[in-house]
């Protein structure tokens, strides 16, 4: 990761405070909107949050990379549709297992010849190798597709320490973060470690803000806490959402 650029969004984002709460509207519904409500529902069951195309998806990555990632796109595709009949706590420990061993870490200096890219989940697959946003990207699309509403997700900049000892140096880096309920503590996601851990587990990480497709968070808390803006504020994940779209991701 480019720390500049990881530098200036701090500065950017300002001091840490609470994200907004998911807290649904209430209003009263008449009989005949409480209707088309159950029958909107009924159409939408099953319908899975940004539902990729899995043969366009296929089709740009072999395009682009030829055979040789096809086999690691078909386990992928394998993963996403076995997840539907899997709890979401055993949902993110597979999607977390399953990029921590098929992609090898690696800057984007060595992958991209960029000093700062942020990779699509296919792009990575492609490569097979990408480094801690790469990782932690792939994760929340792959999590999506497997039903778990992006709101219980967030990708998080923190500061990462690189050694054991008070004062150790640190660095800029990515996780991905889980909320089971909007005021729950998050468990990350870390290409790091294997293991997924509640935050309050994870001292080695210092929280600086977060974001999702909705919005850009100070901090990490979940419940009443205010996003600071639009993800518009984030110009790769901006352009990051455009490439994925353009592959199949809708």
């Amino acid at each position: 990761m480019n720390f500049t650029f990881f530098h200036i969004l701090c500065k950017v984002i300002g001091p840490m405070s609470r994200p907004e709460s998911y807290a649904p509207l209430r209003r009263p519904l008449g009989a005949w909107a409480l209707v088309c409500c159950m029958l909107w529902m009924v159409l939408a069951a099953g319908r899975v949050e940004g539902a990729a195309d899995f043969d366009r998806l296929l089709a740009n990555l072999t395009q682009r990379w030829g055979n040789v990632p096809t086999t690691k796109f078909h386990a992928w595709r394998a993963l996403i549709q076995a997840g539907g009949a899997a709890t979401e706590t055993e949902r993110i420990k597979r999607v977390n297992a399953f990029f921590n061993q098929q992609l090898q870490f690696a800057d984007d200096v060595v992958v991209w010849s960029q000093p700062d890219y942020w990779a699509t989940p296919m792009e990575s697959l492609g490569r097979g190798a990408g480094d801690c946003e790469d990782f932690a990207i792939a994760k929340y699309f792959t999590l999506l597709q497997t039903g778990v509403a992006s709101e219980k997700l967030r990708l998080i900049y923190v500061r990462a320490k690189t050694g054991s000892a008070d004062g150790a140096p640190t660095q800029a880096h990515m996780v991905l973060a889980y909320y089971a309920q909007p005021d729950a503590e998050p468990l990350i996601m870390d290409n790091l470690i294997p293991d997924i851990r509640p935050a309050s587990r994870r001292p080695d990480l210092a929280p600086v803000f977060s974001f999702n497709s909705a919005g850009v968070f100070a901090g990490i808390a979940g419940g009443e806490s205010a996003a600071v803006g639009g993800t518009g504020r984030l110009s790769r994940w901006e352009d990051l959402l455009r490439r994925a779209k353009a592959e199949g991701f809708e």
